[in-house]
């Protein structure tokens, strides 16, 4: 039996783990009374997928339905691939250890570009062909969702179909239609035409593609009765959204091993670098009694003695405090430590510190992205050193000697004199720690300095924009290296090759899907992993394709070129995206949504307050 197999060659690997389910919270359920099967599927470690939120969310709406059984599948590291494909071991899912080519749905969650060679890999191991054009009408239709569908474009030929934008409503839709059609006998075809009328369905299939002679897209069409542009999907009244009161507890440690609660969805801030702040629009918050009574379910359920709440920005719910204050009591008598990541420099107060400190305290963690002003004015991060340095010194007073600090490199109309920036910020900071602590015996500063690589994304300002170059990254670099060599501050970079990948990706066409495919032939998994990584083996596929990453990465777009994302509408208008990009220039700002309403395109679509 296949069962008896996973138990045999678990036991082999390094994590077994990872790979025999049954875990406090799973949902096990009569197959011979359920009639559609989803096979949920993150295509990474089993202790990154099991930290996601999306899953829980969606593994727990779609089991609360006694006739869909969704179930959990996580890519097998190398050590159990390789077991698998030795001893006729089919990709599984964990609560019923069946195939998934058993299943009537196998979807993959697409949460980062350098995921997508596990895509395929993870369809070869279910013994399903890559192509969707390859498979037959009786295996699963094949699905996926999450932030990298914004553009799915290189990914689009090997799918069936992909969910845009929010979840919970769409994903039942789309199993109901199904559940319907399979009882009428219809064909997956025939299910396919239907479901492309659902909103926030794009069957890709159903899009024909033409190119320039220069590589540019020329035009996407329709090719029969399908909707054109394909709009994503908004939840509209977010505090009473499912949230599951329960979570699958895992046996072995991952990346957060904690309870989560959203508590806001959305960004009022218009950072033009930040995809998430845009394709999540419209801002919307949760109650403050909401969010209270699922924190109590989850830790009840679950026994975590850590909860996190998770935001774009946590400290932008329009009731900071009282929430705070709410939880932290909770927290507090039943010993919970309580985790607020995602806070702003410019909303930071001693009251929102005193509250933290009441459950936890360890470093914190601030985005300043840029070095001077200049630079924080073109990317709209709208917060100055002083309020930086406030922050610090209301932190530092409360007793903190640990900061990470965040910048990125590359951004557009960067120079030199930025990076040098950066060098001045962290030397203000430390010197406003050991000024603060004068006198203090036996208190040393840490800081953590990471710069990250700017990566252009589509549906932001900054899609327009070329990435920078590796020679000009590294002499950037070195200014910091060369300029920073006291114990106290660390330093970390990004990897340019990893990066330049992820852009090309992001930003890519169909015909990228040539690329992924012979990097995965030629032996490309787990891409984001640094010992994995094989950027040799990704250029060789990029020329086998006759592709150059360059010209996806680094090459400037003109306002009036059709992007290979332009026939997706996730109500941020073009025309809206050009004028922050004009202005980013001009090093103008734009208020935050709370302030002004900027006219994305957004509030014509859903309204309201701050559209939310």
């Amino acid at each position: 039996m296949l069962k008896d197999r996973i138990e045999k060659f678990a036991l082999r690997s390094e994590k077994p783990s990872r790979y025999i389910g049954g875990e406090v919270g799973s949902v096990i359920k009569d197959k011979s009374k359920v009639d559609v099967r989803f096979a949920f599927c993150f295509p990474d470690t089993y202790e990154v997928g099991m930290s996601h939120l999306g899953m829980k969310i969606l593994y727990g709406l779609k089991n609360a339905r006694e006739n869909f059984w969704c179930e959990r599948v996580f890519a097998p590291d190398n050590d159990f691939e390789k077991l698998m494909r030795e001893n006729g071991i089919p990709l599984y899912a964990l609560e019923s250890l069946d195939p998934v080519k058993e299943f009537d749905f196998i979807g993959f969650t697409m949460q980062y570009e350098l995921s997508y060679t596990n895509v395929l890999n993870m369809l070869d191991l279910a013994g399903l062909e890559v192509y969707a054009d390859k498979r037959c009408e009786t295996d699963p239709i094949v699905v996926a969702g999450g932030p990298c569908v914004c553009n799915p474009e290189p990914l689009a030929p090997f799918f069936d179909l992909f969910i845009l934008g929010e979840g919970e409503e769409v994903n039942l839709e789309l199993m109901d239609l199904y559940c319907d059609m399979k009882h009428q006998g219809k064909t997956k075809s025939e299910f396919l035409e239907a479901a492309s009328k659902i909103e926030g369905i794009y069957v890709p299939n159903f899009y024909d593609v033409r190119y320039f002679e220069d590589g540019r897209v020329e035009s996407v069409t329709p090719n029969r009765d399908a909707p054109m542009p394909i709009k994503k999907r908004i939840i509209r009244d977010f505090d009473k959204v499912y949230y599951p009161d329960y979570f699958v507890v895992p046996f072995t440690d991952i990346v957060h091993d904690r309870a989560v609660v959203e508590v806001l969805r959305g960004c009022i801030r218009g950072c033009r670098f930040c995809q998430a702040g845009y394709i999540y629009r419209p801002f919307r918050a949760k109650g403050v009694d909401t969010i209270a009574k699922q924190t109590k379910a989850l830790c009840e359920q679950t026994g975590y003695e850590e909860v996190s709440l998770s935001s774009l920005s946590t400290s932008d719910h329009p009731d900071i405090e009282n929430l705070l204050s709410k939880l932290v009591d909770y927290t507090e008598s039943e010993k919970v430590s309580l985790s607020l990541p995602s806070l702003r420099v410019d909303n930071f107060s001693e009251e929102i510190l005193e509250k933290i400190n009441r459950v936890r305290k360890s470093g914190l963690t601030f985005a300043a992205e840029a070095g001077t002003q200049r630079l924080r004015d073109v990317i709209n991060k709208n917060i100055t050193e002083e309020e930086i340095l406030s922050t610090c010194h209301i932190a530092f007073a409360s007793g903190y000697s640990t900061v990470k600090l965040y910048f990125m490199m590359g951004l557009p109309t960067e120079t030199d004199d930025d990076i040098y920036g950066i060098v001045t910020l962290v030397r203000r900071i430390s010197d406003l720690f050991y000024e603060v602590n004068r006198g203090v015996k036996g208190k040393f500063l840490s800081i953590s300095v990471s710069c990250a690589t700017f990566v252009p994304k589509p549906f932001t300002p900054f899609e327009f924009e070329p990435q920078i170059t590796e020679d000009v990254l590294l002499h950037r670099q070195k200014i910091l290296t060369d300029s920073f060599k006291s114990k106290h501050i660390r330093l970390s970079y990004h990897n340019h090759d990893v990066s330049l990948l992820e852009a090309t990706l992001a930003r890519g066409d169909r015909r990228l899907s040539r690329v992924i495919y012979l990097a995965w032939k030629k032996g490309c998994t787990f891409d984001s992993w640094d010992e994995h990584f094989k950027f040799d083996k990704w250029l060789e596929a990029f020329k086998e394709a006759g592709l150059d990453p360059e010209f996806y990465a680094c090459r400037k777009r003109e306002y009036d070129e059709v992007m290979p994302w332009s026939h997706l509408d996730y109500f941020i208008s073009k025309r809206f995206l050009i004028n922050e990009n004009i202005k980013a220039h001009q090093g103008i700002t734009t208020p935050n949504c709370a302030q002004k309403c900027s006219g994305c395109g957004m509030k014509k679509e859903f309204g309201g307050t701050y559209c939310g």
